[in-house]
């Protein structure tokens, strides 16, 4: 990856995440276009700011994105994979909880991927090989410690984090929106444990997939299998996002005899 370039990208991502921070008070952004999926006038607008940009600064190279309306299967060899607002109805709802992500794979795997969270003013961001970073600090390597901070979208534990919450000695819970975001808070050790039994796709686990990896951490599916960016860009056997290998383990075994696996 060219740094120049990844440099660029990431000071004009952080505009447009800012813009889209800035639109929840225009009615015309606000507009539902879909309610089944909950997508806006936003979602649509971010899109075509992040593919102009990345279509710019990479030119030749394929952008796909969550808002477009067919993903084959057959993956390119390399392109980009952008979520233009990871956590809609956090943004639409006025809440913290959404950010803007892109991750640049190649050969089904993530070479470069960047989280910004404009409210937070945070911006999640790693190349393979030369770590991760928040706010253009190096993040420390992860490592076992003497606390269990739980995060989930709602503002108590409900679903498999209900579960997690009353069989684990957890120590907090953490109410937060989107799944990238959450993600991210486990990488930069502000939280422990991340987990969901739902459908998810890969545009919204891409960029956080790499970031994980370069602080040491673990991002799996329920089964304990590592979350592959080939095939379906829908994944259905849940996520674990934890801090180390040994909470992520105890963590898949439990969810085995929970569900008779």
């Amino acid at each position: 990856m060219n740094k120049k370039i990844i440099s660029k990208i990431e000071c004009e991502l952080k505009s447009i995440g800012d813009q889209i921070k800035l639109w929840r008070e225009n009615k015309e952004f606000r507009n539902i276009l879909d309610l089944k999926s909950f997508k806006t006038q936003a979602d649509n607008k971010a899109n075509n700011l992040i593919k102009h940009l990345l279509n710019k600064l990479d030119p030749g190279t394929i952008v796909l994105s969550e808002e477009d309306a067919y993903l084959s299967d057959t993956r390119p060899k390399k392109y980009w994979l952008i979520d233009p607002i990871d956590g809609t109805a956090s943004w639409y709802d006025g809440f913290d909880g959404f950010v803007t992500q892109l991750a640049y794979i190649e050969n089904n795997q993530t070479l470069y991927g960047a989280v910004y969270a404009p409210v937070m003013n945070k911006f999640w961001s790693a190349i393979k090989g030369d770590g991760a970073f928040l706010n253009g600090k190096r993040l420390h390597r992860l490592k076992t410690i003497d606390r269990l901070k739980l995060v989930d979208n709602y503002s108590e534990p409900q679903h498999i984090a209900k579960n997690i919450f009353d069989n684990f000695n957890v120590t907090e819970y953490i109410e937060c929106g989107s799944l990238g975001l959450k993600s991210c808070m486990v990488a930069d050790g502000s939280v422990d444990l991340f987990v969901k039994d739902v459908t998810f796709r890969d545009w919204d686990i891409a960029p956080v997939i790499l970031i994980m990896e370069e602080v040491g951490g673990v991002l799996i599916d329920l089964d304990g299998k590592q979350v592959k960016l080939s095939g379906s860009f829908e994944k259905n056997n849940g996520l674990v996002v934890a801090r180390d290998s040994i909470l992520s383990k105890k963590v898949v075994n439990f969810v085995r005899k929970l569900y008779g696996k």
